[in-house]
């Protein structure tokens, strides 16, 4: 099976940026949110992502405008999904909310479609359950930004086929992107490991052994990281972070997995991060 058209749902941080990516390697690519505004936020960031790529001579103007061309917003779910040879879901970190929505494209899809989640903690065997397809059904984890990320993680759940799993491979790898392929496991790879790291980070800054500044410093400097881990649970959204930290320490019961408290306040008070102009840090 070739995939020709990608319907992606959620035009939200991660939804966007998938879109984009899909877009400029030349395939033709719907999204879809529940509310325009949404769409339309998705594809501003979009188009102001590719302005500052011409300005910084990364594409042309044309190619730009070539990739905008292939993009198409709705709030629509039929019309977003019926047609689609894959369907990639990115939104909300809520299994009840992904299982009622992969039963509604089940309905509307054609029996070729692939579905796969974006998911960065869900089981994808669960999701998988509620259609009648669990054989094309399996994870496509990308990462924040989706554009300048190079890696997507594809998970493979307890009934996906080879086949499958083997096409979206081989679409990771025609859209620029180096494919790491995984069973459906809590976390998966990279946040069965991130989440470790990132929790001590926040319970030595609970036990005042240094400032979040100072812990943020300290690894970047030691280990040439982009971000410490304050800096990236703003960036991904300390609300979304915090699902994840519930979710693998339910399931794997290890209390390194368990919620610092700095990271519980933060959330009950509505710090999320870059999003809400404030999370550890402040922004304009």
């Amino acid at each position: 099976m070739e995939i020709k058209k990608i319907c992606v749902l959620g035009a939200g941080a991660m939804g966007h940026g998938i879109v984009q990516v899909c877009a400029q390697a030349g395939y033709n690519v719907k999204i879809q949110d529940i509310e325009d505004k949404f769409v339309q936020g998705g594809l501003g960031r979009i188009r102001k992502f590719l302005e500052g790529s011409v300005e910084r001579k990364k594409m042309t103007k044309e190619e730009a405008e070539a990739t905008l061309s292939r993009i198409k917003g709705t709030t629509e779910l039929k019309e977003a999904a019926q047609d689609a040879d894959l369907v990639i879901e990115a939104i909300i970190e809520n299994i009840e909310i992904k299982k009622d929505t992969y039963r509604k494209l089940d309905a509307i899809c054609p029996a070729y479609t692939i579905f796969a989640s974006n998911t960065s903690y869900q089981s994808i065997t669960e999701m998988a359950a509620v259609t009648k397809r669990p054989d094309k059904f399996l994870g496509m984890h990308w990462f924040n930004p989706p554009q300048i990320m190079r890696g997507i993680e594809v998970i493979k759940g307890e009934k996906t086929s080879q086949e499958t799993v083997n096409i979206i491979v081989d679409l990771c790898r025609k859209v620029g992107k180096e494919p790491g392929v995984c069973k459906d496991s809590p976390g998966f790879i990279a946040n069965r490991l991130l989440q470790p790291w990132r929790n001590e980070s926040y319970k030595l800054y609970d036990e005042g052994v240094a400032s979040f500044e100072d812990i943020d410093k300290a690894l970047k400097t030691a280990y040439n990281f982009r971000m410490g881990p304050f800096e990236l649970g703003d960036l991904v959204g300390l609300e979304v972070a915090i699902v994840g930290n519930e979710t693998m320490y339910r399931e794997l019961r290890r209390d390194v997995f368990k919620p610092a408290w700095c990271h519980i306040i933060k959330v009950r008070a509505g710090d999320y991060g870059r999003k809400t102009g404030r999370g550890f840090y402040e922004y304009k």
